[in-house]
């Protein structure tokens, strides 16, 4: 059985690592691989390597950075299918799902590959007499990526281009449940002419984190995850001195006003809510359906999930694929039977279902909640998994309010032909990304993802303005450059 090593200097390595854990295909259930887990010793290797590298590449030139991303995007571009069916055979995505991973990703590179612009300072002539002053980016050094499982290359894309572009050096800890997407990405960096040492992976579990975090060698750490875990992350990595960014979980709500058109918001909901068998973490796991609207959206969003059709990612017919693990179908499982127990209705049951041909799969099919209440364990836990629960309010108003109690703030949707209750929902609700008639609204790479609240730990979003910024450290300089006059003759003669 294949072993997946970790990337360091430019070549794959077993380094000292001994401990190993089983990488599944979600839609058989069975291992098709083993990952190696890093020790605290591998991941100094992996820094020195990157510290090493940092030497020469934080003084390269912008223009052999941005030739780099350059030519990593277009291998991007070219492996996509490959990189595609990896995703798909670890993660359980279908491949369509994959592809749009990829091309989110992307974004990123085509962001760096502008990063020019971003690092651009400012002059300010004359600010005293014969005084200038300047200002001017810098990167750090070596930085560190810890990255979730459910989006293997998008979320580690929203990292490393703008790290790597800005002149720093990189070390990614990917999730160990789905590494090869990384390991490919490391291949095609170093054939895109990156230097060795300069994009590092080194897989493994809490061991190989709290290394990371702990490293004194590493400058800033960047982490995607639940919220409980960023916020370890952002404690102990700040106590290190490092910079940290860290964006935790999310329940995010989709509003649907009467006035809406019921087919298109339904249509919308569903593939927001079970695409990608709802694990991504700007999933609509909260429908809010205000008056009027309630009992239509339930009809229409009961027909759409019985639409939706489940099978392994590889199948170009399917519309869902499997959950990552038998854990994570177990939790969705027990979240819907909770959900009935305390009360909510459940209008379509996803438990129980089997793929013929893919028995021992992690299989588990889109369910759908109405009647759900705040007290309710399907409203307040973050489920992760193919589960819609809808929330009855009269007004928009109400709506709001439900919003803006709820302890995350990650991204948020109306649906809405009102131009005026848009403009009030988008300029009272308490979350960092809002989408009007656009159910998972994720910013262009050219803007900045992250949430509020308990979505975000600390203040440092990803990718955009704000990752050239976590990236880089600001110098100002005050120069004064006095007139001075050539002298013919003996000093000793004035």
């Amino acid at each position: 059985m294949q072993t997946i090593e970790h990337w360091i200097n430019g070549a794959a390595t077993s380094a000292g690592s001994t401990r190993t854990a089983p990488v599944y295909n979600p839609a058989t259930g069975r291992q098709r691989a083993s990952v190696l887990l890093a020790e605290s010793s591998d991941v100094d290797t992996a820094v020195a390597a990157a510290g090493k590298a940092f030497e020469s590449w934080g003084n390269s030139s912008l223009s052999q950075r941005i030739r780099v991303m350059f030519a990593f995007r277009e291998l991007l571009v070219r492996h996509e299918d490959e990189l595609a069916r990896i995703i798909s055979g670890e993660h359980g995505k279908v491949i369509d799902d994959a592809r749009g991973e990829i091309v989110r990703g992307r974004e990123v590179v085509e962001y760096a590959c502008g990063i020019a612009d971003a690092l651009k300072g400012s002059f300010s002539d004359q600010v005293s007499r014969d005084v200038d002053v300047h200002n001017f980016r810098q990167p750090f050094g070596v930085v560190a990526g810890i990255t979730p499982f459910n989006f293997p290359i998008m979320v580690p894309l929203w990292m490393h281009p703008i790290a790597i572009a800005t002149g720093n050096t990189f070390v990614l800890k990917p999730s160990e449940r789905d590494p090869s997407a990384s390991r490919l990405v490391a291949e095609l960096y170093a054939e895109a002419g990156l230097p060795d040492g300069v994009f590092n992976v080194v897989n493994g579990d809490k061991v190989a984190v709290d290394a990371l975090l702990d490293h004194p060698d590493i400058a800033a750490v960047s982490f995607v995850g639940s919220t409980p875990i960023a916020k370890y992350v952002h404690e102990r990595g700040t106590a290190a001195g490092k910079r940290v960014q860290a964006l935790g979980g999310a329940k995010n709500h989709a509003v649907v006003l009467p006035d809406a058109d019921l087919e298109f918001a339904a249509n919308h909901l569903t593939a927001a809510a079970f695409g990608s068998a709802g694990q991504r973490c700007m999933a609509i796991s909260v429908g809010v359906a205000v008056g009027q609207a309630g009992d239509e959206l339930i009809k229409v969003l009961a027909r759409k999930a019985n639409e939706v059709k489940v099978g392994p990612g590889d199948d170009a017919s399917n519309d869902m694929g499997p959950v990552v693990t038998e854990a994570a179908r177990e939790r969705v499982v027990g979240a819907v039977t909770k959900g009935g127990e305390q009360g909510a209705t459940v209008v379509v049951d996803g438990r129980g279902l089997t793929v013929e041909g893919h028995e021992e799969g992690f299989f588990v099919g889109p369910s759908l909640l109405d009647h759900v209440t705040t007290e309710m364990d399907a409203y307040r836990e973050e489920i992760f998994g193919p589960v819609l629960g809808i929330v009855r309010v009269d007004t928009v108003d109400e709506a709001i309010a439900l919003i803006n109690a709820n302890p995350y703030g990650n991204g948020t949707a109306i649906f809405t032909g009102s131009g005026e209750a848009a403009r009030k929902f988008q300029r009272e609700v308490k979350v960092g990304m809002i989408g009007v008639n656009v159910p998972i609204p994720v910013p262009m790479s050219y803007y900045s993802f992250g949430g509020w609240k308990d979505s975000l730990i600390g203040d440092s979003p990803v990718h955009g303005p704000e990752g050239v910024r976590f990236y880089t450290r600001a110098k100002v300089v005050t120069t004064r450059w006095p007139h001075t006059e050539a002298a013919f003759n003996f000093p000793t003669s004035n």
